[in-house]
């Protein structure tokens, strides 16, 4: 796996998680844990989906392992992984692993914003009528430029997403990132939370806020009708090159710098530009 100027290393996914948790006892702790940790993660990047796939994949490497990580006592067994696996506390775990994504994603264009965008996705065959559970739903945020995820929150069920995505964003560093978030999650406070540490934010402005959603309406309108002669703001022509299931669309995306007297402006943190 790699970052846009940078390459990942052994020694920085061993430096991420060595101050993980052991959740074993002394007399269990034949092998380190942050060894196992690290040939179960290189084990899922290389394709297992399990303990005893990621003990084949490290036995498959007996002769180089040992060389780069410490392991006293060989490859874990396929018993051993699955029991550190098991024991392991999630957010401990989800806390080590962000760090060394955050890690990934330095390169040469550190000084340019990042997009994070953020979305809940129900996971399809993963409820049980049988014992009354629902379906797995799961709220990430995806660095749409690096194309992966950057953490993940668990959630009982949608209408959860906004308790969830503030948990979420404190697991991620925000700082030179525009959060994309849709109706759902556009809220004062979350909006408060990323321009805290240093982020920016587009949010998807429906009518559950509703003076704010009236008064972005009735400002475009407005202003319609002039071409928006007299304010301050920026066209973006965003027409698809070719057609599309039939027919021609055109696009044009319009931002404002928010005015002075905007409605309700001051309740939002960061509030510059509206469209």
């Amino acid at each position: 796996m790699a970052s846009q100027g940078k390459l990942a290393t052994l020694e920085e996914l061993v430096a991420c998680f060595n101050d993980l948790e052991d959740p074993r006892s002394q007399i269990n702790r034949k092998h380190p844990l942050v060894s196992v940790v690290a040939i179960s993660i290189m084990a899922v990047l290389a394709g297992a989906d399990g303990p005893t796939s990621i003990h084949r994949w490290a036995k498959s490497l007996a002769g180089q392992l040992p060389s780069l990580l410490d392991l006293p006592n060989g490859i874990p067994s396929r018993d051993v992984i699955r029991r550190v696996l098991c024991a392991l506390k999630p957010e401990a775990f989800q806390k080590c692993f962000a760090e060394w994504i955050s890690r990934l994603l330095e390169g040469k264009d550190d000084d340019a914003q990042r997009h994070v965008a953020v979305d809940g996705k129900t996971l399809r065959g993963s409820g049980d009528s049988n014992s009354k559970m629902g379906p797995l739903h799961l709220v990430s945020a995806w660095a749409s430029e690096k194309g992966f995820t950057l953490a993940q929150v668990a959630t009982d069920q949608k209408s959860n997403e906004i308790t969830a995505i503030p948990e979420l964003l404190r697991l991620i560093d925000l700082k030179k990132s525009i959060i994309t978030i849709d109706a759902m999650g556009t809220q004062k406070k979350i909006a408060e939370q990323i321009t805290d540490r240093k982020g920016n934010y587009i949010f998807a402005l429906k009518a559950n806020h509703e003076k704010t959603h009236a008064a972005v309406i009735n400002y475009v309108e407005e202003y319609l009708s002039n071409d928006f002669a007299g304010t301050r703001h920026q066209q973006l022509d965003d027409t698809p090159a070719k057609p599309g299931h039939g027919r021609r669309e055109s696009r044009i995306d319009t931002q404002f710098e928010v005015p002075n007297d905007f409605p309700n402006r001051s309740l939002w943190a960061g509030l510059t530009t509206i469209g």
